[in-house]
């Protein structure tokens, strides 16, 4: 059989003919008899359906130059009707393509007429058809969009859009501008071209589903900045998108609708919002939220999660179910299985924006978002929101239960760790974003920053200010935030230090204060301070850290906030006995007043140079202790802590007392009579309850000695390492010379072999062992060379001078190693050893003192206290202890030698405890210590 003759529409060539005629004679032309079409209808339907479909056919019939006749028909199509104008309402910069899309399809529907103009002609309307499909199709790839924008095709087709209103026409030509719209600068040029109110027109008008979806997706390609946003939004493009979706329209639509509506939600404007809203779309978004097509169900939870950004909707947001469906999207996210933290901003960022309207704060606390928030707070992965939920968990500063049950969640040493914590990348909110409780608070007249009008609706609303006009317009809530109420406190106590108010600033003229980021963390912590008794969540370690870092870790003058709540918890007689056993007191007296805080412990760290201004605030904080402390609530508290509390809280009371307790009667009953001072001192060589205990505890009996002792000026060794007395000069360094005088009638023989001449009679007279040694009945009576076991000549030197009456001659400086070297194993250990076998306590306390003299000088180390206590002396022990405890003594070289001391005790601590409560009760011991 002979193979079918191919037909002239098969060949591109013949197409473009036919087109490149047409664009050049016009629509018309002769019906062909057979087919009842013209030769254009014919080359036309065979580009649709065989040449573009072709793989590279789009490419192909761009390069045969197909584009500009079919843009010229289409110009011939258009010129009946009305042209547009060239700027149309909405036009704008565009900046980039947020948008994507597939081929045209081959079919249309149906035409119906839907508008007062005249239907065209069904030639006309066909060619129009097949021409629009071509188009759509060709500018699926970018080069064509590129050549149909350069040569001038956009105006055209907003053309057609205006003057064709038949279904079938308004779909292709949407199509045509939703493809063209991928690219910027063809987006900006289709809202130059007016094209935007007819498309929203369309949205209206027009019935058929197909036909919508292509005008929606033009107006989603539209959207690509937030210029064109804006704009879209200004000219109406929102609320039919709405009331569509309100509508309950078919599946395909309603996607095509939700990814409209989430390109036109981002960086949500007030247009956006208030026409969705209007438009009845709060309530179906809600719904399909619950979708089961994950992408539809996604896509509005992000619209949701958008329209939050506007205070206007949030209300209305709220009412339909909006704050339980982020709430619970959020949960999700965050649990196991959830997904990566960057997909969770937009719902957290939405959940803060939630809380700052009651009617939202109310339902989302009872849907669990106390719980969640906090979650995110105690998250290592979501610093850089902890600002944010800080921020929002404001809205809560009068919520009572809300507040009780975050402080049992514990806020509050969250709060304190976020006052020195890193400053999150979070995007500020625009004046929209403020809350909508006060919404007839206006001010068209001038911009206000960040939600200063709600912030204002709120102080005139407490009471704080009589009207907008007592409040200045450049407050804002990155700066100031709402006066908190005074309480009624002794001007005496609560004061601030006046080196740490703001420079410039008078607190009798201004009510204004810093509001940094850590604005809202204060004003938190400071609503709790407030409470009847908050010593249980805010006079505890980590908070009182907290605190403390802020204040002395700023790098400009701290906020008076923090410095109110530290002197209010230090006024409430509530928080004494919080602020002794957490070691509070301690702990401002260490870190205000000596400069010493946790983390300089025990390597010292560089500081801010406020130290007067610290040491200042200090003073005054452990003063308003004291006079809590002395009152007789405080004795009954403090009594009762060291008598009947738990052996933690014995400690604790014992060690403060120092700090806070000024009335001899008192320290003196409590510390003394009621053994405080010994059971402190037992403790030193437990298990410390705290970092710093051994600081606190050396501090705590420095502190305690100058009170037994208030006149007592520090005693340090001369620089010398020992003075030598003239009027004592060396008795046995003649017996040494090669004619000695007088002449020796002994030797004693060291184990090195060595020979020491000696004096018999003078050694005898010296000490009861040589005398029992050299004039009893042992046989070294009648030998001329003793043996003398275990002695090394180093230690065996001062022992000779010593027999020979040498007192002070520097001999017991021999065997004494340098400072920062071992005694323990040298042969000043051996000495001393030596003296106390030999009987002679007068060369042990000879040599001791020197001991003493090298390494526990004015440049004494607080290594070498361990190292002298090691030796096991009593006499050394007290030396240790009263360099240790000495007023003129550095604090930080205290707390090091006295950790040494502990070390070195063990668990033996008989020794180390008598020597420290001798040196403290000013026990003079019966042998001389070195002073």
């Amino acid at each position: 059989m002979a193979a079918a003759k191919p037909a002239l529409t098969d060949s591109l060539s013949f197409c473009l003919a036919q087109l490149a005629a047409a664009a050049g004679e016009g629509l018309g032309g002769e019906k062909d008899s057979a087919t009842n079409e013209t030769p254009l209808g014919r080359a036309l339907l065979a580009l649709r359906t065989r040449h573009i479909k072709a793989a590279g056919g789009i490419e192909r019939f761009r390069a045969r130059g197909g584009l500009r006749p079919l843009l010229v028909l289409l110009r011939r199509a258009a010129a009946a009707g009305p042209a547009p104008s060239q700027a149309g309402p909405g036009s704008a910069p565009s900046s980039d393509v947020s948008a994507t899309s597939g081929p045209a399809p081959s079919s249309g529907s149906a035409p119906s007429a839907v508008s007062s103009t005249p239907s065209p002609p069904v030639r006309l309307r066909k060619t129009l058809d097949l021409a629009l499909s071509i188009l759509a199709n060709c500018c699926t790839e970018g080069a064509c969009r590129a050549e149909v924008r350069r040569l001038g095709g956009i105006l055209p087709l907003v053309t057609i859009l205006q003057c064709v209103k038949t279904d079938s026409i308004q779909n292709r030509t949407a199509r045509a501008l939703g493809n063209l719209a991928m690219e910027p600068e063809s987006c900006g040029d289709i809202h130059s071209a007016g094209a935007v109110p007819l498309l929203v027109e369309s949205l209206t008008a027009c019935q058929d589903s197909q036909c919508l979806q292509s005008v929606v997706r033009a107006l989603r390609n539209l959207a690509d900045s937030p210029q064109h946003r804006l704009a879209l939004a200004q000219q109406g493009a929102v609320r039919p998108l709405a009331e569509l979706l309100a509508a309950a329209p078919d599946p395909a639509l309603t996607s095509a609708l939700v990814r409209a509506l989430l390109e036109l939600s981002r960086g949500c404007s007030r247009a956006c919002a208030e026409q969705l809203s209007l438009g009845g779309g709060l309530g179906p978004l809600v719904s399909l939220a619950s979708h089961p097509k994950r992408s539809v169900s996604e896509a509005t939870i992000l619209i949701l999660a958008n329209l939050c950004a506007q205070g206007l909707v949030r209300p209305a947001l709220g009412n339909a179910g909006g704050v339980e469906v982020l709430l619970g999207e959020l949960q999700r996210r965050r649990g196991p299985n959830g997904v990566s933290p960057a997909s969770q901003q937009p719902l957290v960022r939405a959940v803060c924006l939630l809380c700052r309207e009651a009617i939202n704060r109310a339902r989302l606390r009872d849907a669990g978002g106390l719980e969640l928030l906090m979650g995110l707070l105690r998250d290592p992965r979501a610093s850089a929101w902890h600002p944010r939920v800080v921020a929002a968990l404001v809205g809560f500063l009068y919520d009572t239960g809300a507040l009780g049950r975050l402080q049992a969640l514990g806020l509050v040493p969250l709060l304190a760790g976020q006052l020195c914590g890193e400053v999150g990348d979070e995007e500020e909110e625009g004046r929209e974003a403020a809350s909508w409780d006060f919404p007839e608070e206006r001010t068209p007249e001038r911009a206000e920053a960040g939600s200063f009008r709600s912030l204002r609706s709120w102080l005139i609303s407490e009471g704080y200010a009589a009207g907008p006009g007592d409040i200045s317009p450049d407050w804002s809530p990155e700066r100031c935030p709402p006066p908190e109420p005074a309480e009624p406190v002794s001007p005496t106590l609560l004061r601030t230090p006046r080196t740490l108010r703001t420079p410039g600033r008078s607190p009798a003229t201004s009510t204004e204060e810093p509001w940094g980021r850590e604005g809202p963390a204060l004003l938190l912590l400071s609503r709790f301070s407030q409470a009847p008794d908050p010593s249980g969540a805010l006079v505890t370690g980590p908070a009182l850290c907290g605190l403390l870092a802020y204040v002395t870790g700023a790098p400009g003058p701290p906020s008076p906030r923090a410095l109110r709540i530290l002197a209010r918890l230090t006024c409430n007689p509530a928080c004494l006995e919080a602020f002794v056993r957490s070691y509070g007191a301690a702990l401002l007296r260490a870190w205000l007043v000596l400069g010493v805080a946790p983390d300089d412990w025990p390597a010292p760290r560089a500081r801010p140079a406020r130290r007067s201004q610290h040491r200042e605030l200090g003073e005054m904080l452990l003063q308003n202790l004291t006079v809590q402390a002395e009152s007789p609530f405080g004795v009954g508290a403090l009594t009762h802590l060291l008598l009947s509390g738990s052996p933690e809280d014995r400690v604790a009371c014992a060690l403060t007392l120092p700090f806070i307790c000024r009335k001899p009667s008192l320290w003196r009953r409590l510390l003394l009579d009621q053994g405080g001072l010994r059971l402190l001192l037992t403790a030193l060589t437990r298990p410390v309850p705290h970092p710093l205990f051994l600081f606190f505890a050396a501090d705590s009996l420095s502190c305690l000695q100058g009170l037994m002792s208030p006149a007592a000026s520090p005693a340090l060794p001369p620089a010398s390492p020992l003075d030598l007395d003239p009027s004592s000069p060396c008795l046995y360094e003649p017996l040494l010379g090669p004619a000695p005088v007088p002449a020796p009638d002994l030797h004693f023989l060291l184990d090195s072999g060595l020979q020491l001449p000696a004096q018999r009679a003078a050694s005898a007279t010296a000490s009861p062992f040589f005398r029992a040694l050299l004039s009893g009945s042992f046989a070294e009576a009648q030998m001329d060379l003793v043996p003398l076991r275990g002695l090394s000549p180093s230690a065996a030197w001062p022992v000779l001078h010593y027999l020979h009456g040498c007192r002070g001659c520097g001999a017991a400086l021999g065997p004494v190693p340098p400072a920062g070297q071992p005694l323990l194993g040298s042969e000043a250990e051996e000495a001393l050893e030596a003296a106390g076998r030999f009987l002679l306590p007068g060369l042990e306390e000879e040599l001791e003192e020197a001991v003493g003299r090298i390494h526990l000088g004015p440049q004494g180390r607080p290594e070498s206290v361990g190292e002298v206590f090691r030796l096991g002396r009593p006499r050394l022990a007290a030396h240790c202890a009263r360099w240790t405890l000495g007023p003129g003594q550095c604090p930080r070289k205290r707390g090091l030698a006295l950790v040494g001391l502990v070390e070195a005790a063990g668990e033996e601590a008989g020794l180390l405890t008598e020597a420290l409560l001798a040196v403290v009760m000013g026990i003079e011991l019966e042998a001389k210590v070195p002073a």
